[in-house]
């Protein structure tokens, strides 16, 4: 099977210095994608809700990411003046257009899961591992 890149080898995007990679970093991450998936389908989320609903994030890392995500300008924080204190976290129309592409990515994994562990446990023998 023949496949190609949707981007050409020689691009800057491969090279260190190109800011299009801190984007792809971002987007790569697996908190993030859990994060952007969750708020897709759910709208908005408080924080303990956030982290309750992604199993094994703990509160820094959801904290860090959130506060990334929202200097991207792919979430938007909303802070609400009751007692206690809510914040509720959303997509913003820019976050929203990764569910896409993340959807496409998720449904990938799940199609192909059996061949990436088959070929994990063909490796693993073959190594020793």
């Amino acid at each position: 099977m023949e496949t190609t890149s949707p981007v050409p080898a020689d691009a800057e995007m491969y090279k260190g210095h190109c800011p299009t990679r801190e984007i792809l970093d971002r987007i790569a991450d697996k908190w993030t994608t859990l994060i952007i998936g969750l708020l897709a389908h759910s709208g908005s989320r408080r924080f303990n809700e956030l982290r309750r609903a992604i199993g094994g994030i703990s509160q820094k890392m959801l904290t860090q990411t959130l506060r990334e995500l929202e200097r991207d300008g792919l979430v938007k924080r909303t802070m609400y003046p009751e007692i206690p204190p809510r914040v509720e976290y959303e997509l913003t129309a820019l976050g929203k257009t990764l569910c896409g592409p993340l959807s496409a990515l998720g449904q990938w994994a799940s199609a192909h899961i059996g061949e990436v562990r088959a070929a994990q446990e063909t490796f693993d023998r073959r190594t020793g591992a």
